[in-house]
């Protein structure tokens, strides 16, 4: 038990969008997380091929002026920055390749 990544092809997405993910908490280790799912992860590919994650985020702005807020980031302790954003992408990717989401070669 831990967590897993579940992917979600889209048909009908945007031009590209390789897939959705989601990341499943699973066990009692998670405490209120486990059973739980946090969505909103996409797989994207750059024009130059490279594979790359975004974040679940919230658009806001006044007029034509768009910003994004992150709904996952690290978090501030006493000690220091704990939580590794880059690692979860990589990790995300990782899986995409192991369960034969994205060759090799596109990250």
């Amino acid at each position: 038990m831990g967590t897993k990544v579940n992917f979600v092809e889209r048909p009908n997405g945007p031009e590209r969008l390789v897939c959705e993910a989601e990341v499943v908490f699973e066990g009692e280790a998670f405490g209120p997380l486990a059973g739980l799912k946090l969505v909103g992860f996409s797989l994207w590919r750059s024009a130059e091929g490279e594979v790359y994650v975004s974040l679940p985020s919230r658009a806001f702005g006044r007029g034509s002026e768009r910003r994004y807020f992150d709904l996952l980031r690290t978090t501030e302790t006493a000690g220091g920055t704990t939580g590794d954003v880059r690692g979860l992408k990589a990790w995300i990717i990782a899986e995409a390749r192991r369960q034969g989401r994205i060759g090799e070669a596109a990250a």
